[in-house]
């Protein structure tokens, strides 16, 4: 009985234990499977361990690499900054120029802006007899760097920015005697003397009457201290531009007149030019068309003429326009090119000869004052002190431009319209001896 249960139990170990073995050798493959799938390459190829090795070396080499090429960037933007750190002195500098060019365009721009605000849109024309151009161009923009010490002088003495301006050297004295006593009774405030010489600049301190000196100038020194009337008359144009560049109306003033009134009562400005005349009517001091005859032309020997006597530049008065400047500068380079020409002369012909093939004529509005109130002296000497009714006209100065003798005519003028000495003029010839 043993005999045969023992081999019945060895076979039944041997059976598991083979599959034991079968089942270990079959997870042996599924994992080997797996494994190949996973790692085709095996765990310790020399292929993956190349590729690690040489991806290290590389990673390591660009590394270095990357730090080179950053050193030398670094190195590069230093330098670009301190090329940029050169040139901001420069770059402030041409700042500063662009910013002083903006200035001054845009102050040109102003100008025009306000030359558009006169001129206005275009607009249509409106019905007949209505129609109105434009006559007042506007003011130019006071520029104080053009002179500061007249700039404070002249916030002194102006009175609404209006003034009256007369130069004066030692030759002329007793005449600008009179004419400052005149202004100061007849209770003008807004008067101012260039004094081209000491013995004026003594004069107007003794007699309280304000003054100005410009800096020194050889030629106009020299013309201002030892010049004659016309010589000293032609300086008034170089002068005059810096009041009005200051945005200052300015009436110009000779010393051989006689003040009565307050002119400024009396001015329309609505003009760039405002001047009193030499004419001695209405027709010759606002003009008239005269006919000039010349009988070889046969059916066409007439010829119309407009005509107008000279305004006299020894008293206008100018508006701060850029009109005005233009004139000024035109008569005073007219001068400086030929010192034998007249002023007044001059003065006329820029003003009113026209554009024509070669020449560029002045565009400035003009008013001829009127010739009673603002009174030269052939219309006092010829006319009105013998018309009674004429003789109780106020008028607002008496300009002793005609007659040489001009002192004692001053003081008759002054003698008959302050003192009321009704004969004051009896003695005075119409004309000159």
């Amino acid at each position: 009985m043993a005999g045969p249960i023992s081999r019945r139990s060895t076979n039944a170990s041997r059976s598991v234990l083979r599959s034991r073995i079968s089942v270990a050798i079959l997870i042996g493959i599924i994992l080997g499977c797996i494994f190949a799938v996973l790692y085709p390459h095996g765990f310790f190829s020399r292929d993956s361990y190349s590729d690690s090795h040489f991806q290290s070396r590389r990673l390591s080499r660009s590394n270095i690499q990357i730090k080179c090429e950053s050193t030398e960037r670094v190195n590069m933007l230093k330098s670009d900054i301190e090329d940029l750190s050169n040139t901001n002195d420069e770059l402030q500098k041409q700042i500063r120029d662009l910013n002083e060019k903006l200035r001054v365009v845009e102050q040109k721009n102003r100008q025009a802006e306000q030359q558009v605000v006169v001129v206005g849109d275009p607009q249509k024309a409106g019905p007949f007899g209505t129609v109105k151009g434009i006559r007042t161009n506007p003011t130019v923009l006071p520029d104080e760097a053009v002179n500061p010490r007249l700039a404070k002088i002249l916030e002194k003495v102006a009175v609404k920015n209006e003034l009256i301006v007369s130069l004066a050297n030692s030759n002329v004295k007793p005449m600008l005697e009179v004419w400052a006593s005149s202004i100061k009774r007849s209770g003008i405030h807004n008067y101012l003397v260039v004094a081209l010489d000491d013995g004026i600049v003594d004069f107007c301190k003794e007699n309280n009457v304000p003054f100005y000196t410009r800096d020194p100038d050889e030629e106009i020194d020299s013309i201002g201290k030892t010049g004659g009337n016309h010589q000293v008359s032609g300086l008034k144009f170089r002068i005059l531009r810096e009041f009005l560049q200051l945005g200052y109306g300015v009436l110009l003033s000779d010393l051989d007149i006689v003040y009565i009134q307050n002119p400024f009562d009396h001015i329309h400005r609505d003009s760039d030019v405002e001047s009193m005349s030499d004419g001695h009517d209405n027709m010759t001091a606002y003009g008239y068309n005269d006919v000039f005859d010349e009988p070889a032309m046969g059916w066409a020997r007439y010829v119309h003429t407009m005509r107008i006597w000279v305004y006299n530049s020894g008293f206008f008065y100018l508006r701060p326009t850029l009109p005005a400047i233009e004139l000024l500068d035109r008569v005073a380079d007219r001068l400086s090119r030929d010192p034998s020409e007249w002023d007044q002369a001059v003065f006329n012909e820029e003003l009113f000869f026209p554009s024509h093939p070669g020449y560029i004529g002045l565009h400035a509005s003009k008013r001829t004052m009127d010739h009673y109130l603002f009174m030269n002296s052939k219309v006092l000497f010829k006319e009105v002190r013998k018309d009674d009714d004429l003789k109780r006209l106020k008028p607002v100065i008496v300009h002793v431009n005609y007659h040489p003798d001009k002192l004692p005519r001053m003081e008759a003028v002054v003698e008959f319209y302050f003192n009321g000495k009704q004969d004051a003029f009896d003695m005075f010839p119409d004309g000159s001896d």
